[in-house]
């Protein structure tokens, strides 16, 4: 079973291993939400949506329908 964005808990790192990109808006593609970068959940808003990230020292905040395209790999 493949681990998604929208299934990170607050502090974990995690490495983007895939991004769906049909689903992914071009503008978050250009702010470094691609294959091999970094990124952490900084903070979730209640329901956990919209989702607050630091991807390689770029924060932004995406929406976990938006979440559950890319895919990760916890990093230990």
């Amino acid at each position: 079973m493949q681990t998604t964005l929208a299934q990170i808990k607050r502090g974990e790192r995690a490495v983007i291993t895939d991004v769906s990109s049909a689903h992914i808006p071009l503008k978050l593609l250009e702010m470094g939400c691609l294959p091999g970068n970094f990124v952490e959940l900084v903070q979730a808003a209640p329901f956990s949506d919209p989702m607050y990230l630091n991807i390689n020292g770029t924060y932004l905040a995406i929406r976990k329908e938006t979440a559950i395209h890319i895919i990760i790999d916890i990093v230990p």
